[in-house]
Protein backbone atom coordinates (compact mmCIF):
# COMPACT_ATOMS: atom_id res chain seq x y z
CA UNK A 1 0.00 0.00 0.00
CA UNK A 2 1.23 3.48 -0.85
CA UNK A 3 2.06 5.68 2.11
CA UNK A 4 -0.30 8.62 2.36
CA UNK A 5 0.87 11.91 3.79
CA UNK A 6 -1.89 13.35 5.95
CA UNK A 7 -1.81 16.78 7.47
CA UNK A 8 -4.19 17.50 10.29
CA UNK A 9 -3.56 21.22 9.99
CA UNK A 10 -4.84 21.36 6.39
CA UNK A 11 -1.84 23.46 5.35
CA UNK A 12 -3.18 23.87 1.81
CA UNK A 13 -5.97 26.05 3.21
CA UNK A 14 -3.68 28.45 5.07
CA UNK A 15 -0.60 28.56 2.83
CA UNK A 16 -0.07 29.63 -0.74
CA UNK A 17 1.79 27.24 -3.03
CA UNK A 18 4.86 29.48 -2.70
CA UNK A 19 4.79 29.22 1.11
CA UNK A 20 4.76 25.41 1.24
CA UNK A 21 7.69 23.31 2.33
CA UNK A 22 9.06 20.69 -0.07
CA UNK A 23 7.20 17.93 1.82
CA UNK A 24 3.94 19.87 1.76
CA UNK A 25 4.36 20.57 -1.98
CA UNK A 26 4.98 16.90 -2.73
CA UNK A 27 2.07 15.94 -0.47
CA UNK A 28 -0.32 17.72 -2.82
CA UNK A 29 0.24 15.09 -5.50
CA UNK A 30 -2.75 12.74 -5.43
CA UNK A 31 -1.04 9.99 -7.44
CA UNK A 32 -3.47 9.99 -10.36
CA UNK A 33 -0.59 9.85 -12.91
CA UNK A 34 -2.39 12.04 -15.44
CA UNK A 35 0.64 14.33 -15.59
CA UNK A 36 2.67 11.26 -16.68
CA UNK A 37 0.48 10.60 -19.72
CA UNK A 38 1.56 11.73 -23.16
CA UNK A 39 -0.50 14.66 -24.32
CA UNK A 40 -1.37 15.93 -27.78
CA UNK A 41 -1.98 19.60 -28.49
CA UNK A 42 -4.18 20.68 -31.39
CA UNK A 43 -2.02 23.25 -33.19
CA UNK A 44 -5.04 25.16 -34.46
CA UNK A 45 -7.16 25.39 -31.32
CA UNK A 46 -4.52 24.92 -28.61
CA UNK A 47 -6.68 22.22 -26.99
CA UNK A 48 -4.72 19.58 -25.09
CA UNK A 49 -5.79 15.95 -25.19
CA UNK A 50 -4.62 13.23 -22.82
CA UNK A 51 -3.68 9.85 -24.21
CA UNK A 52 -3.54 6.51 -22.45
CA UNK A 53 0.19 6.21 -23.16
CA UNK A 54 2.30 6.62 -20.03
CA UNK A 55 5.88 7.77 -19.61
CA UNK A 56 8.37 4.92 -19.65
CA UNK A 57 9.21 5.61 -15.98
CA UNK A 58 5.64 5.29 -14.68
CA UNK A 59 4.79 2.21 -12.61
CA UNK A 60 1.35 1.40 -14.01
CA UNK A 61 0.29 -0.42 -10.84
CA UNK A 62 1.12 2.26 -8.31
CA UNK A 63 0.78 5.31 -10.61
CA UNK A 64 4.13 6.55 -9.28
CA UNK A 65 7.42 7.28 -11.01
CA UNK A 66 10.03 4.52 -10.84
CA UNK A 67 12.86 7.09 -10.74
CA UNK A 68 11.29 10.28 -9.40
CA UNK A 69 14.56 11.88 -8.28
CA UNK A 70 16.15 11.53 -11.74
CA UNK A 71 13.07 11.77 -13.96
CA UNK A 72 13.90 15.11 -15.57
CA UNK A 73 17.33 13.91 -16.69
CA UNK A 74 15.92 10.67 -18.09
CA UNK A 75 12.80 12.08 -19.76
CA UNK A 76 13.45 15.29 -21.66
CA UNK A 77 9.84 16.51 -21.65
CA UNK A 78 9.02 15.48 -18.07
CA UNK A 79 6.64 17.96 -16.49
CA UNK A 80 8.50 19.14 -13.38
CA UNK A 81 6.25 21.50 -11.47
CA UNK A 82 7.49 24.67 -9.85
CA UNK A 83 5.70 27.67 -8.41
CA UNK A 84 8.04 29.74 -10.60
CA UNK A 85 6.49 28.24 -13.75
CA UNK A 86 2.72 28.59 -13.32
CA UNK A 87 2.11 28.12 -17.07
CA UNK A 88 2.97 24.44 -16.58
CA UNK A 89 -0.21 24.09 -14.50
CA UNK A 90 -2.23 24.53 -17.71
CA UNK A 91 -0.98 21.10 -18.81
CA UNK A 92 -2.42 19.52 -15.66
CA UNK A 93 -5.93 18.09 -15.39
CA UNK A 94 -8.64 20.21 -13.78
CA UNK A 95 -8.69 17.76 -10.85
CA UNK A 96 -5.00 18.33 -9.99
CA UNK A 97 -4.36 19.90 -6.58
CA UNK A 98 -1.60 22.17 -7.91
CA UNK A 99 -3.86 23.58 -10.60
CA UNK A 100 -6.90 23.79 -8.33
CA UNK A 101 -5.04 25.63 -5.55
CA UNK A 102 -3.32 27.96 -8.04
CA UNK A 103 -6.80 28.85 -9.33
CA UNK A 104 -8.27 29.44 -5.87
CA UNK A 105 -10.15 26.15 -5.51
CA UNK A 106 -9.95 23.59 -2.73
CA UNK A 107 -9.03 19.94 -2.90
CA UNK A 108 -11.60 17.45 -4.21
CA UNK A 109 -13.30 15.23 -1.64
CA UNK A 110 -11.47 12.11 -2.87
CA UNK A 111 -7.99 13.64 -2.50
CA UNK A 112 -5.73 11.56 -0.23
CA UNK A 113 -5.04 14.57 2.01
CA UNK A 114 -8.79 14.81 2.66
CA UNK A 115 -9.51 11.09 3.02
CA UNK A 116 -6.24 10.11 4.70
CA UNK A 117 -6.00 7.18 2.27
CA UNK A 118 -3.72 6.99 -0.79
CA UNK A 119 -6.13 4.55 -2.47
CA UNK A 120 -8.97 7.09 -2.56
CA UNK A 121 -7.72 8.60 -5.84
CA UNK A 122 -7.88 5.16 -7.47
CA UNK A 123 -11.24 4.27 -5.92
CA UNK A 124 -12.69 7.52 -7.25
CA UNK A 125 -11.84 6.54 -10.83
CA UNK A 126 -9.74 9.65 -11.41
CA UNK A 127 -6.39 7.87 -11.62
CA UNK A 128 -4.90 6.11 -14.61
CA UNK A 129 -4.51 2.80 -12.75
CA UNK A 130 -5.76 0.06 -15.05
CA UNK A 131 -6.28 2.49 -17.94
CA UNK A 132 -2.76 3.22 -19.19
CA UNK A 133 -0.14 1.45 -21.28
CA UNK A 134 3.58 2.17 -21.14
CA UNK A 135 5.21 3.99 -24.02
CA UNK A 136 7.59 1.01 -24.02
CA UNK A 137 4.67 -1.25 -25.00
CA UNK A 138 2.65 0.94 -27.35
CA UNK A 139 2.89 3.74 -29.83
CA UNK A 140 -0.86 4.02 -30.40
CA UNK A 141 -2.36 7.17 -28.93
CA UNK A 142 -5.91 6.97 -27.63
CA UNK A 143 -7.40 10.25 -26.50
CA UNK A 144 -8.93 9.76 -23.04
CA UNK A 145 -9.60 13.24 -21.77
CA UNK A 146 -9.58 16.78 -22.97
CA UNK A 147 -7.92 19.16 -20.58
CA UNK A 148 -10.89 21.50 -20.98
CA UNK A 149 -13.29 18.82 -19.71
CA UNK A 150 -13.39 17.99 -16.05
CA UNK A 151 -12.48 14.43 -15.07
CA UNK A 152 -14.77 12.45 -12.75
CA UNK A 153 -14.76 13.86 -9.24
CA UNK A 154 -13.95 17.40 -10.35
CA UNK A 155 -16.23 20.10 -9.03
CA UNK A 156 -14.71 23.13 -10.73
CA UNK A 157 -17.54 24.98 -12.40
Amino acid sequence: MTKCLTMNDQYWKRKSLAEMTADEWEGLCDGCALCCMHKVEDEDSGEVFYTDVACKLLDLGTCRCNDYANRASKVADCLVLSIDQPDAFNWLPASCAYRRLANGHGLPEWHPLITGRAESVHESGVSMRGKAVSENDSDDYTVLRQLANHPPGSDIG
